[in-house]
């Protein structure tokens, strides 16, 4: 009596036990009863039909990686080679999707090798309509592709596709040291642009500051000369004055005028023979000469007066 009260007593206890289930956070459990698909337990302490109601199974919501590698060929018959990461999740904690997730697939092997094909054919897809050269600087474009061509898909199995980064995108070694003789070549083309713009900017930086110089020193050549010149002119002015005034005073004093001019010839002769560098002066010192000169520079002077009136 008091073992089968023991046994009794075992078997409700393992009852008791058996009818609370613990899911763990980020996991959501699929409860069938008799092969059939009853309902979901979410994470925490829940409870179930003993013996009848089944744990079919666990299915974590968590974020999920996978890398890829795979070759896709291009329009114009280059090989190109691509090392992936895959990021997805179940869809969400809907009835639904948990439903999808835990019957669309026998076994996780099977989702993995369906997921893995559908993006990599995506891929090839799209870079089957594209040339070698323009894989490189299309990695958004086949990730925002491959996105809009699977996103319905795993929706569909339950998931839903977080993100895919190419991590690596490489050709043959062949095509690989030609695009690199392209960059380099690319570098020295504009290394020598830059040089040549620069030269160019040089020298018209310094043919514009030899023009200014040139238009500096004409302008002050210019004005320059036109101080000599008024300085020259005054010079005759102020000679034919005191030439004038003094033939008026010898002419009072009845005294002949060429002293004058002569004064002035010799001492024009001295000047030349102490500043000069030749050896030979050739002088009209006739006395016709001197008159007409002096007559010139009378004129001259009854001009200036004429003037200043």
């Amino acid at each position: 009596m008091n073992l089968t009260l023991a046994i009794s007593l075992f078997v409700v206890l393992v009852i008791l036990f058996s009818s609370f289930v613990t899911v763990k956070q980020g996991t959501i459990a699929v409860v069938t009863v008799f092969g059939k698909y009853r309902r979901i337990l979410q994470p925490g302490l829940n409870f179930k039909i003993p013996l009848i109601e089944q744990i079919y199974s666990r299915i974590s919501i968590q974020n999920r990686s996978v890398e890829l590698e795979f070759q896709a060929v291009t329009v114009d018959q280059a090989n190109v080679y691509f090392k992936a990461m895959l990021l997805y999740s179940v869809l969400d904690d809907n009835e639904q999707s948990i439903k999808n997730v835990a019957f669309k697939f026998v076994d996780e092997r099977n989702l993995m090798q369906a997921l893995i094909r559908t993006v990599e054919g995506s891929i090839r897809a799209f870079v089957a309509t594209k040339k070698q050269a323009d894989v490189l600087i299309l990695r958004r474009d086949i990730v925002e592709h491959v996105k809009e061509q699977i996103d319905q898909i795993l929706e569909s199995w339950g998931y839903h596709l977080q993100d895919l980064q190419l991590n690596d995108i490489t050709f043959d070694d062949v095509i690989m040291k030609s695009m690199s003789q392209v960059v380099a070549s690319n570098n020295l083309k504009a290394a020598a642009e830059n040089e040549g713009q620069a030269l160019l900017i040089t020298k018209t930086k310094s043919a514009e500051a030899e023009g200014n110089a040139i238009k500096i020193a004409a302008e002050a050549e210019r004005q320059a000369a036109q101080l000599r010149g008024q300085g020259i002119a005054l010079f005759r002015e102020e000679v034919a004055k005191g030439m004038t005034l003094a033939a008026k005073e010898m002419e009072q004093a009845n005294m002949d005028t060429s002293v004058i001019l002569f004064t002035m010839w010799t001492e024009a002769i001295k000047h030349f023979s102490e500043n000069s560098k030749g050896n030979v002066i050739f002088l009209d010192g006739s006395g016709d000469a001197m008159q007409r000169t002096m007559k010139e520079m009378m004129s001259l002077h009854a001009m200036e007066q004429l003037k200043d009136k």
